[in-house]
């Protein structure tokens, strides 16, 4: 809020300037510049953060709030409170996007026996055990030609989508093909625990047989517990809201693109998670930290 007005009409009253501003904690210099029509250090200092801010949130796609533009900012060497930021985006009219939560595709495989649970809603895992621990789920996406359906493998470590597929099916081919990408791609040692819910495509014998031959030990959550599988839920949460719901979607192979871009060049490489301490999964695997603000000069 603009104070100075205040100050000014209790000037105008003959009233004292000096406790105005001690009340509503302004400088008198500050005042005193403003009245002038100078701008104050602070003004200048506010509105070349609000120009910052601007250049991270375009940059984001408009999905950073306050923790992730303070986070960057951090990174690129500009020291300010994270409550300062916040004030700065409300004045500006700046808002980020908060994933909402969203309804699950699964289908309970009233058949699968006593495979066991080998997380136990245990999410945290450390740096150093990478490529020790996978979840998968599906969820789907509305096209104009119909349903596109996607799957993800996601180590527990670093959040990062090792491997993805789509199909416009939700047959046991469509969670095999994310696994083997993820397999192809980090080819991890044998004992990885893949976890799942109580999906009939984790729970087929097509999918253990998968599983076997790349010495992965299947686990899965308890009937019922969407929260058994949280880190799996939360990916397709933020996905969904940074990206599949923000348009319309003609074609399945635009939705494909989309999604591959997302994931990809944005997820995976640049976009901070608050669970990481704010990096990026690839920078929290050991990767180049690849900023937002990379031609920004510090002042």
């Amino acid at each position: 809020m603009n104070v100075y007005p205040f100050i000014a009409a209790e000037q105008a009253g003959k009233h004292n300037v000096k406790r105005a501003c001690e009340l509503l904690k302004v400088s008198r210099s500050a005042y005193y510049q403003h009245a002038r029509g100078e701008q104050s250090t602070r003004d200048r200092v506010d509105e070349r953060l609000t120009a910052q801010i601007r250049v991270v949130h375009a940059a984001s796609n408009g999905t950073y709030g306050a923790p992730r533009i303070h986070a960057e900012l951090a990174a690129a060497g500009l020291r300010h409170g994270r409550k300062r930021i916040a004030r700065r985006m409300r004045a500006a009219g700046v808002r980020g996007k908060s994933p909402r939560r969203w309804k699950t595709t699964t289908v309970p495989d009233p058949h699968a026996g006593d495979r066991p649970d080998l997380v136990d809603r245990d999410f945290t895992v450390n740096a150093g055990a990478v490529d020790t621990r996978w979840c998968g789920d599906i969820t789907y996406i509305n096209t104009w030609e119909g349903w596109l359906y996607l799957a993800t493998v996601i180590d527990l470590a670093s959040r990062r989508v090792v491997g993805w597929a789509v199909a416009d099916h939700l047959r046991t081919d469509l969670v095999n093909a994310a696994l083997s990408d993820a397999l192809a791609r980090r080819r991890p040692a044998d004992g990885l625990v893949f976890h799942s819910d109580r999906g009939c495509q984790y729970t087929s014998a097509q999918h253990a047989r998968l599983a076997k031959r790349h010495g992965v030990r299947l686990s899965v959550g308890r009937r019922g517990q969407c929260w058994d599988n949280a880190v799996a839920e939360s990916f397709f949460s933020t996905i969904k809201t940074e990206l599949i719901h923000r348009q319309a979607w003609p074609t399945r192979k635009a939705a494909q693109q989309a999604i591959f871009e997302y994931i990809e060049g944005w997820y995976n490489t640049r976009r901070r998670h608050s669970s990481l301490g704010y990096l990026s999964p690839a920078t929290y695997e050991g990767g180049t930290v690849i900023s937002l603000l990379p031609a920004l000069k510090v002042a």
